[in-house]
């Protein structure tokens, strides 16, 4: 093997370049899904962090029960209703004009402080980086165009063509077949039941644990590393290191 292929993880020599194909996870792990809460104290006040997070949890769980019930909608349909499941929660009266702000602004969130650095980082070395998300594609290149993020991805990868939802192994597969069946494949992602998922599929995983907060759900299935922002990812992901060669 000469190492000149586009796909996969190649080495030239003992000393020589490796090269990995990541998966970004995009919604919680490189967009920041609380984006809206400014907007939400002009209209729901002082519940608008709560709101945000039920709203955010409700568009998951809708994913989840829908693609468990092989009854599809779009991602955006899971978003819309979540929203509409908030305000009867919530007791708060939207508009639909003010329903319909919330819903394309979702399609503008802003990314965290450190994803563009940190991609640029990656991309700079060599490696292969894919956002790979339950949003359709779309959507995906929408956001990530307004946040200047798309040149640092080699495609968009989505689990709308499959009619269905993270973590279903069959979504993962679909990843890695589109990837060129990448042998070191890395799914990133800021979502326990993304990171549980793509290991159970064989993917190595990075778990980005923003806050101490948070918990990983005790399955007894962990993730290859945990980092607490994407800038550890260069020096933790460990990919710059030779393996094993050819000749």
């Amino acid at each position: 093997m000469d190492g000149s292929g586009s796909q996969g993880t190649w080495i030239n020599y003992p000393e020589g370049p490796v090269m990995a194909t990541i998966a970004f996870d995009v919604y919680g792990t490189l967009i920041d899904t609380d984006g809206m809460v400014s907007q939400l104290h002009e209209w729901v006040g002082s519940r608008a962090e709560t709101f945000s997070k039920t709203w955010r949890n409700k568009q998951l769980e809708y994913s989840f029960r829908r693609g468990l019930m092989r009854q599809y909608e779009n991602f955006a349909v899971c978003t819309r209703q979540a929203l509409e499941y908030c305000c009867a929660e919530y007791d708060v009266s939207l508009s639909s004009e003010q329903k319909d702000i919330l819903l394309q602004s979702y399609r503008g969130l802003p990314a965290f402080a450190d994803v563009e650095e940190s991609l640029v980082a990656l991309k700079a070395e060599g490696h292969l980086l894919f956002a790979f998300s339950n949003g359709s594609a779309e959507a995906v290149e929408e956001v990530l165009q307004t946040n200047g993020l798309r040149q640092c991805f080699e495609d968009v990868v989505s689990c709308d063509v499959l009619k269905t939802f993270k973590p279903n192994p069959d979504v993962y597969h679909y990843f890695m077949r589109e990837a060129g069946e990448a042998k070191d494949a890395w799914l990133v992602s800021g979502n326990p039941f993304d990171v549980i998922g793509a290991v159970s599929a064989g993917m190595k995983s990075a778990w980005v644990k923003r806050s101490d907060r948070v918990v990983f759900d005790p399955w007894g299935i962990e993730p290859t590393l945990t980092v607490a922002a994407l800038s550890e990812l260069c020096e933790k992901l460990d990919i710059n290191k030779p393996k094993r060669t050819y000749e």
